[in-house]
């Protein structure tokens, strides 16, 4: 990085060092004192206070007596809630602060209150949201028996999932119509994704997992580059009461998992971590119609992590460190073939991925209005491929650290600014200079940003963020590769703004019910990726980018009980990364930013959470999804003709225009049981051996059913097991690859102080 490229950012953190210093010391108020119970009178632990007024949020879980002591905001007005799963107390304002506010008693609840950190620079509670929000907890990801991030993506709204096969296969996610390396990926805050935006959702364990925040629509104003169409935030589970737990399950396909883990706090010190092994044979013996036998399709995945964190008062400092070892076969496409062009399972191909994420945050108040937060993080992915063609690598590093403050500036009026630095690389076998040696693609980014949260009276939330990226390049040295030569891409500079803004406006509340009226409007970014950069001629390949709108409206019902969600988004995705081919008239080289595609779709969701009905002794809950989306490949600049093999009106790769998800549990005394789906209509998909050199292809829709069940044995002992795709549907998520069969899996768990 450049002397240049840093003096900014450099100013910008010696700001906040002198702020840090100079600022007067924070007298602590009395903390907030009180007891969580549940309707029948029994103590809740586990339950999570939030307090908010005119300074930053405060959140703190009870203990093990239900107990809780939080350090409120020093000034003004104070609203406290209290949420746990499936429940939700009336929040209670405090004009005068007081040491004990007593008894709060928590109530069943559909929408359960919760702090949202991916919808803003700050924490926010999810009912002041004015983005398109899904939130998964660990209750729900334990009573669906979800053992991957990629599962639990299926009930969100709008987010397209495809797998190229069973476990461990090659998973993408296209939000909203946008490509599989539009969602930005995060891992208790830091980014995940790979240099360019990429990111295999085929690997994510959910294992110690609290909850999976999934916001819709472009958030490259908060975010920086890769956020242009979703934000994916992994939140790993520490603190609270101690508890420890085990799990060891097995089944058919020569599945096993053993998973270990252990949350909790002692003190002002809290941890978590967490250990998990899923292994599986895959369709390994499988005998297909032409008569040949499925091998190389085991895989095998080791996940490993850990937190530690310190809190006093309001300050607190956590690290968070997770690895993770993947090894897996790959068969080729062996189910649809189109074009008769089968060659045969792929004996050699295998590929084994290594991928470490860790990181530093903290937060400490500088007065009673200013709050001060940082973070720096590390992400490093090594993968290695053998195929019949012979040996490859790849590799992604990555830095990123960056400061905020935080300021109450007014009744209703909170500020947010700071500064993020990033420097990246990336290289693989293909990658090379002009002696044919391996080079790797180095890239730095410094992003300032700006943003403003004004409510009023709890009824009207306004949001408006800016940011500006400066994104440095350096200097590509020239490759002599006589298929694609490239020549010396010198220093290059892309300065981008993006701006966002987003309102919600709750027009009516009676009781538990609401009305919430919703819009948001914003653009988002993605740099060119390592390939991109290494197989071009245009020494100014600049970011692609997206303009997106959406309006929705969240209904809330029977006194609380229920939430329908409706959302309508357009996407207009511009500079798009093109191979230029017939459009010489368009551009003079041989990739250029000149391609344009757009999106437009309803989303649609209802949520039964918590108790909802109680008949029989049942207590039953549940959510189901409809997404509607209309793609559209549009011509490229200054020409009236698509990329070939697409013509202009043709829809998206692997978008459906309609899917749906459903996904409903019942609870009787110690049984819970439940029963998921999700399936999509046609799509259009390449030809599965040769890609888009052999042509496109409509792949059939499907659905898929699974099942099972959870019986708590004992205190703490739960047996339990699932039936996946029910009715052994043959289909495939993407054209050409099988998804698995039938399959019954049995296991237990053991978990204490839960």
């Amino acid at each position: 990085m450049s002397r240049h490229s840093v003096r900014f950012p450099l100013v910008s953190l010696l700001w906040l060092v002198l702020l840090t210093v100079a600022a007067p010391h924070v007298r602590a108020a009395d903390p907030i004192r009180g007891r969580v119970v549940d309707a029948s009178g029994r103590t809740v632990a586990g339950a999570r206070v939030i307090a908010t007024g005119e300074g930053p949020l405060a959140t703190v879980v009870t203990d093990t007596r239900g107990e809780f002591v939080i350090d409120a905001p020093p000034r003004g007005r104070v609203n406290l809630r209290v949420t746990m799963d499936g429940f939700r107390a009336a929040s209670l304002t405090l004009d005068e602060k007081s040491p004990d506010v007593g008894t709060i008693t928590l109530g069943i609840s559909a929408i359960s209150e919760s702090v949202v950190v991916s919808a803003s620079q700050v924490e926010v509670p999810l009912t002041e949201v004015t983005s398109s929000v899904t939130v998964i907890d660990r209750a729900e990801i334990e009573t669906r028996q979800l053992h991957s991030v990629a599962d639990a993506l299926r009930t969100v709204p709008g987010m397209a999932v495809v797998a190229t096969g069973g476990l461990g296969a090659v998973t993408s996610v296209f939000p909203r119509g946008g490509e599989s390396n539009y969602t930005l990926v995060l891992i208790d805050g830091v980014p995940a994704n790979s240099f360019g935006g990429d990111f295999d959702f085929g690997h994510l364990s959910t294992a110690n997992v609290e909850r999976i925040e999934v916001v819709r629509g472009p958030q490259s104003a908060l975010f920086g580059s890769n956020a242009i169409g979703a934000v994916v935030r992994i939140t790993s589970r520490r603190g609270g009461p101690p508890s420890a737990a085990f799990t060891f399950e097995g089944g058919q396909f020569g599945t096993s998992r053993l998973s270990a883990s252990t949350a909790g706090s002692h003190q002002e010190f809290e941890w978590g971590a967490s250990y998990d092994q899923l292994l599986s044979d895959g369709m390994n013996g499988e005998l297909l119609d032409n008569g040949l036998t499925v091998e190389n399709d085991d895989y095998t995945r080791r996940t490993g992590g850990g937190s530690a964190g310190w809190r006093r008062g309001g300050s607190w400092v956590r690290g968070d460190l997770h690895h993770t070892e993947d090894e897996r076969g790959f068969p080729g496409p062996f189910g649809s073939d189109p074009a008769g062009s089968y060659g045969g399972i792929e004996l050699v191909s295998r590929g084994d991925n290594t991928r470490t994420v860790g990181g530093v945050a903290f937060f400490t108040p500088l007065s009673q209005r200013i709050g001060l937060r940082g973070q720096t993080g590390f992400n490093r992915y090594d993968s290695d491929f053998a195929s019949s063609f012979g040996p490859s690598s790849a590799f992604s590093r990555r830095w990123n650290g960056g400061a905020q403050l935080d300021a109450a500036v007014g009744h209703g009026l909170d500020l947010s600014a700071g500064v993020d630095l990033l420097r990246e690389r990336a290289g693989s076998t293909y990658i090379r200079g002009a002696a044919s040696q391996e080079i790797p693609v180095e890239r730095s980014a410094a992003g300032y940003f700006a943003e403003g949260r004004w409510n009023s009276n709890e009824r009207v939330f306004i949001t408006a963020g800016l940011r500006v990226d400066d994104i440095r390049r350096d200097q590509l040295e020239e490759s002599p590769d006589r298929f694609s030569p490239r020549p010396v891409l010198p220093k290059d500079t892309v300065v981008s703004v993006n701006p966002r803004i987003a309102g919600a406006w709750i027009v009516r509340s009676t009781g538990a019910d609401y009305t919430k009226i919703r819009g948001a409007a914003g653009t988002g970014i993605r740099p060119p990726d390592g390939f991109e950069l290494a197989f071009t001629d245009n020494p100014e390949l600049k970011p692609e980018r997206s303009r997106s709108a959406e309006v929705g409206v969240d209904q809330t019902f029977a006194g609380g009980h229920a939430v329908a969600e409706a959302t309508v988004f357009t996407n207009h995705y511009d500079d798009l990364i093109v191979a230029v081919g017939s459009f010489s008239g368009s551009s003079r080289y041989q990739t250029d930013n000149i391609s344009n595609a757009r999106a437009t779709g309803l989303e649609l969701a209802l949520t039964l959470r918590g108790r909802v009905m109680q008949w029989g002794g049942l207590d039953l809950a549940g959510r189901i999804g409809y997404t509607a989306l209309d793609t559209e490949v549009l011509a490229v600049d200054q020409d009236d003709a698509a990329p070939p093999p697409f013509e202009v009106g043709q829809a998206l790769l692997r978008r459906p225009a309609h899917s749906f998800f459903a996904d409903a549990s019942v609870t009787s005394g110690r049984v819970t049981a439940f029963v998921r789906g999700n399936g999509r209509t046609t799509t259009l998909d390449v030809e599965p051996s040769m890609g888009t050199f052999g042509g496109l292809f409509d792949a059939p829709g499907y659905n898929a059913w699974s099942t099972g069940a959870t019986v708590r044995a004992a205190k703490y002992l739960d047996v339990y097991a699932r039936l996946e795709n029910i009715f052994n549907r043959t289909y495939e998520e993407a054209f050409g690859f099988p998804a698995l069969g039938r399959r019954f899996t049995a296991g237990l768990r053991v978990a204490a102080g839960r």
